[in-house]
C-alpha cells in the first residue's frame, strides 16, 4: 500500500483527484448544505407548455453525498432562497437553528437568486465590511451583511464547526450576471479569511464550465438532472477531500467537535 495517495500532492489542484466513497468527507459525520434549488435536488417538469418545479431532496447532491460516505446530511434548504430570506425566517421557520440539528460542517451554497435580486435592484451584494462576526446584528441588509451572518449563527451554536462556501460555477457569461459571479466568489474569499475554519470551494475556477455540452448531458430544463446532482456530490465530495488532506492539522480533532473534549497538545481552532 502506498500511503502518499492519501496525502497532501504538491502542486495539486481542486478536483483532480475524484473519489467515489466520500473519501475523507466521512471524518465530518454530519453536515448541513445550506442553499436553493440546486442544493434541494429540484427537477423541473412541463406539461401542456406549463413549467413545474419540484424540491427532490432524494436527488439532491446533499443526499447523494450522504449515501456516499456514510454520513447524515441536512438539506436546510428550499427552491427560490436567498440569504436574506434563510436568515430572516426560513431558518427559524424550520427549526434550522436547534441546538439538536448543529452540525460538524455546513457547506453553504447561497448566491444565485441572491444575484438576480440585486440585478432587478432589490438588494445590494455588499462588502466584507458589512460583516461584524461578533455582532451579526450589525451587519446590514445586502448579501453579505446576511451570508457574514448566517455564518455568525452557526458559529455561535457550533464553535468549531467547519464551513465551506460554494461559489457558482462559470457558464462564460459576460454579462451583467457573470461579473456579479466573479464578485460574489471573490467576496467568498474574503470571508473564509475573516471567519476561522472556513474554507472555499470554488466550483467557478475548478468545475468544468456549464456550457452547452455539459447541459446536454447533465440539466434537465433550466436545472440539473438526476445525473447532474450525481456528478455534483461527487466534486463537492472530491473537494472537500482535497481540503482535509491538504490541512490535516485543521481536521485533527473533528471527531471532538460538539463536545465537551479536546486535545490541548494538537492544534483547536
Amino acid at each position: 500500500m502506498d500511503i502518499r495517495a492519501f496525502l497532501k500532492k504538491e502542486g495539486e489542484l481542486p478536483l483532480e483527484q475524484m473519489v467515489t466513497n466520500g473519501g475523507f468527507c466521512g471524518i465530518l459525520q454530519r453536515i448541513a448544505c445550506i442553499g436553493d434549488s440546486l442544493s434541494s435536488g429540484e427537477m423541473e417538469g412541463k406539461q401542456n407548455g406549463q413549467k413545474s418545479f419540484h424540491d427532490m431532496m432524494e436527488y439532491s447532491w446533499g443526499q447523494f453525498f450522504a449515501r456516499d460516505a456514510g454520513i447524515t446530511v441536512y438539506n436546510f434548504s428550499k427552491g427560490g432562497m436567498t440569504a436574506k430570506d434563510y436568515l430572516e425566517s426560513f431558518a427559524e421557520e424550520r427549526g434550522f437553528w436547534s441546538p439538536e440539528l448543529a452540525a460538524k460542517g455546513y457547506i453553504i451554497a447561497l448566491g444565485v437568486n441572491d444575484v438576480s435580486r440585486i440585478m432587478e435592484g432589490n438588494m445590494e451584494l455588499g462588502s466584507i465590511a458589512d460583516v461584524h462576526p461578533d455582532a451579526p446584528e450589525q451587519n446590514p441588509h445586502s448579501f453579505a451583511g446576511a451570508y457574514g451572518a448566517i455564518v455568525s449563527r452557526y458559529k455561535q451554536l457550533q464553535p468549531h464547526a467547519k464551513f465551506f462556501f460554494m461559489t457558482m460555477p462559470s457558464h462564460h457569461e459576460r454579462d451583467e450576471r457573470g461579473i456579479l459571479y466573479d464578485r460574489h466568489a471573490a467576496l467568498l474569499y474574503e470571508m473564509a479569511a475573516l471567519f476561522e475554519n472556513c474554507y472555499v470551494l470554488d466550483f467557478r475556477k475548478y468545475a468544468p464550465d456549464y456550457n452547452d455540452e455539459f447541459k446536454k448531458n447533465f440539466y434537465l430544463g433550466g436545472h440539473l438532472s438526476a445525473a447532474g446532482y450525481r456528478l455534483t456530490a461527487l466534486m463537492v465530495e472530491s473537494y472537500i477531500d482535497y481540503i482535509i488532506r491538504h490541512n490535516p492539522d485543521d481536521f485533527r480533532q473533528i471527531a471532538f467537535v460538539g463536545t465537551p473534549h479536546h486535545n490541548e497538545d494538537e492544534k483547536w481552532s
